[in-house]
């Protein structure tokens, strides 16, 4: 058996490669020196450990004996987990981007010895199909290329990578301009517009098939209905988790969301499972929950915590990155049945259960089914003459019977790494669901996870690591890793009312400034500062399947301007805003927290402070109330470190305080008429 550099890493997805036949190196000084001294171009291979056709192009080409002798011959060949280093994926797919227009993974792009991009592309054949090159064709072309017109290559290089930088320079002012204020009325309602322009009224979701959650667009019409009344955008909001929740997107058995559904109507999904999709779903069904109190996305809420807590999380209270597509090689094995398996586990029961859940002979999908809802049970139950009641104890009775058999199935291989980001998200996911819920299980996992991540990422400099596995912590945190935990501080101080939460947040706020800001445009750089492995620093603003990092700080750099009066840090947010502004309102399902953000200023923030010996206890109570507009700050003592609480909680009992646009209501020491004067007098 072959075995390459790769065995020595602790990233799943480079283990799954130690084998190749190919003389793959994990992205090194070791790796570019050799291609430096050696003068060989270098292939880097980009993917991650759930990626279906990373899976396909291993099997076919990396496996392959004859083209890993052209790649060993010809190349430098490196593998890069691109979870584990977001920076260089972000930076080739650009670059892959710019010369295909399109990018995904697996990702494979050519360099110079110096590390400069200058051909590439994502999925290639092993013979010539689908309108593409074969693989080997693809090498030979590339060297042939590489040994007979060197100086086109290195120019074309140059030129892709002076691309990838100029990108870097939105956000400068240009001759000292003035920009009219992005916070209005007028921008709120024609982003929801937009949104709304792209919605699916049918199925749910946005745009055309392959369709992916879009959290942050239905995160903003649940707000812009709050605010507005906005019935439409209510109900796409709502429609969209309906039918996801009702589709094979989501696993009937074991809750949980996939990545994707590659139709319009949720049904079949890419069935992989991440992290940070399940945490942004639990963190918008959160707030649908407070706005509504529909028992189905309660439900859904606990199901997927279950999930996350039962096949992601470590025995630390760490959560691990994703969950595989594929079992026994085959896409899907693990989540799809075929009736005559139903009937046999289920008996009686079969018939009702397969016709709720769509089960048939001939199958939904490939010949097999996936578990979807066509129809409300409510609905459901009234055509057939059931019982609501009734037919729900026996759905969930025939449900745990198939997940206690499926349980038996060979199950999809399990991304082990912890990564700091995603961990943050979920955390956050923790403290909205618990703020929803008001269930003390989802306060203490959340507690419990960033005590595990204080011990294993923080250097205890200011330094944090992004990733870790076999109790060790590796590689330096990102700005998206930084970014997360400060929000992630943030929500744990509004639902524990630990202000040494806050301390913190500030303090992480401060080293990412220093560390990765950019004060010319008020932007941060992805990479901090002392990092030497990249060509281009970049700045990334797009909201894709995880929020941008810079739009986070923007909203976190506006709740803690508040908490500590640090004009400075709202001056910043504004000028960042300012400058993406137009952007947002123009294209919001792409820049969905920039949105938001717009959206929160506009509305006009609630600055809201318990103090007194009892405030604490009233934390769960109000966090019920769906407010996405606040600020919150509790202290049980009378406390002058942060601005809201000087001065006040000298009283005996407990006082209730709200300003908002710089004036404030009179405090008031009956809890419920507080909570009555919030949600009655203001559209927040």
């Amino acid at each position: 058996m072959h075995t390459n550099r790769l065995i020595n890493e602790t990233s799943p997805y480079l283990l799954q490669h130690a084998h190749n036949p190919v003389e793959w190196y994990p992205w090194s000084e070791e790796a570019l020196e050799k291609a430096r001294k050696e003068d060989k171009p270098i292939l880097v291979s980009i993917g991650y450990a759930a990626c279906h056709w990373c899976h396909v192009m291993e099997k076919e080409s990396f496996e392959d004996e004859e083209t890993a002798a052209v790649m060993n011959r010809f190349f430098i060949n490196i593998k890069i987990d691109r979870e584990e280093r977001p920076d260089l994926d972000h930076i080739y797919m650009d670059a892959v981007q710019a010369i295909t227009g399109s990018g995904g993974w697996p990702l494979n792009v050519f360099l110079t010895p110096e590390g400069k991009p200058f051909y590439g592309g994502t999925y290639f054949p092993p013979v010539a199909a689908y309108n593409r090159m074969s693989w080997k064709d693809v090498l030979n072309g590339i060297y042939k290329a590489y040994s007979e017109r060197k100086n086109e290559i290195l120019a074309q290089a140059e030129n892709l990578t002076e691309h990838i930088h100029a990108a870097n320079f939105f956000g400068l002012e240009k001759n000292g301009a003035s920009k009219p204020s992005f916070f209005t009325e007028e921008n709120v309602a024609q982003i929801a517009s937009n949104i709304l322009q792209q919605a699916d009224a049918a199925w749910g979701g946005f745009g055309k098939a392959p369709k992916f959650p879009q959290t942050f667009s239905i995160q903003f019409l649940l707000r812009h209905y709050h605010q507005t009344k906005n019935e439409v955008a209510l109900q796409q909001a709502l429609l969209s988790l309906d039918k996801m929740i009702e589709g094979g997107i989501y696993d009937q058995l074991g809750g949980g969301f996939a990545r994707y559904s590659t139709d319009a109507q949720w049904l079949a999904p890419h069935f992989e499972k991440m992290l940070y999709d399940n945490a942004l779903l639990i963190g918008v069904l959160s707030e649908a929950y407070q706005l509504t109190q529909k028992e189905l996305y309660a439900r859904a809420i606990r199901e997927t915590a279950a999930f996350v807590q039962r096949e992601l999380m470590s025995d630390e209270f760490g959560f691990y990155s994703a969950l595989d597509a594929d079992s026994e090689g085959v896409e899907g094995k693990f989540y799809t049945w075929n009736k005559s398996e139903i009937v046999e586990i289920l008996s009686t029961d079969a018939d009702i259960f397969c016709s709720y859940y769509d089960v048939s002979d001939e199958g939904n999908w490939e010949h097999a089914n996936i578990l979807r809802v066509l129809q409300p049970l409510s609905s459901f139950a009234t055509e057939n003459n059931l019982d609501a009641i009734q037919l729900q104890e026996q759905l969930d009775k025939s449900r745990q019977l198939l997940f206690d058999v499926r349980s038996k199935r060979v199950r999809p291989q399990l991304d082990d790494k912890i990564l700091l980001g995603w961990n943050a998200l979920m955390n956050i996911a923790f403290s909205k669901a618990y703020a929803a819920l008001g269930e003390a299980s989802l306060k203490e996992l959340a507690l419990k996870n960033m005590r595990f991540l204080e011990m294993k990422f923080s250097q205890g400099t200011g330094h944090w690591k992004h990733t870790y596995k076999n109790g060790e912590a590796r590689i330096p945190a990102f700005l998206d890793d930084y970014a997360y935990l400060i929000q992630a501080y943030i929500h744990l101080q509004e639902i524990t009312g630990d202000l040494e939460c806050l301390l913190k947040a500030k303090k992480l706020t401060e080293w990412v400034i220093e560390s990765f800001g950019e004060e010319e445009s008020g932007f941060f750089y992805f990479t901090h500062n002392n990092q030497q492995d990249v060509i281009v620093r970049k700045k990334e603003v797009y909201d894709g399947a995880t929020p941008s990092g810079n739009a986070t700080m923007a909203v976190n750099l506006l709740y803690l301007s508040i908490l500590f009066d640090r004009k400075d840090w709202y001056l910043r947010f504004e000028k960042m805003l300012q400058s993406i502004g137009g952007a947002a309102v123009k294209y919001p399902t792409s820049f969905g927290v920039w949105a938001s953000a717009i959206q929160i200023v506009t509305a006009g923030i609630n600055e809201i402070v318990f103090v007194g010996p009892k405030a604490e206890s009233f934390i769960k109570p109000f966090l019920k109330l769906y407010l996405p507009n606040k600020v919150l700050q509790v202290s049980n003592d009378a406390n002058e470190t942060f601005p809201l609480l000087k001065g006040r909680g000298k009283a005996a009992e407990t006082q209730f305080f709200l300003c908002k646009n710089y004036s404030c209501h009179r405090p008031l020491t009956n809890f419920q008429e507080f909570c009555d004067y919030v949600t009655g007098n203001y559209l927040l």
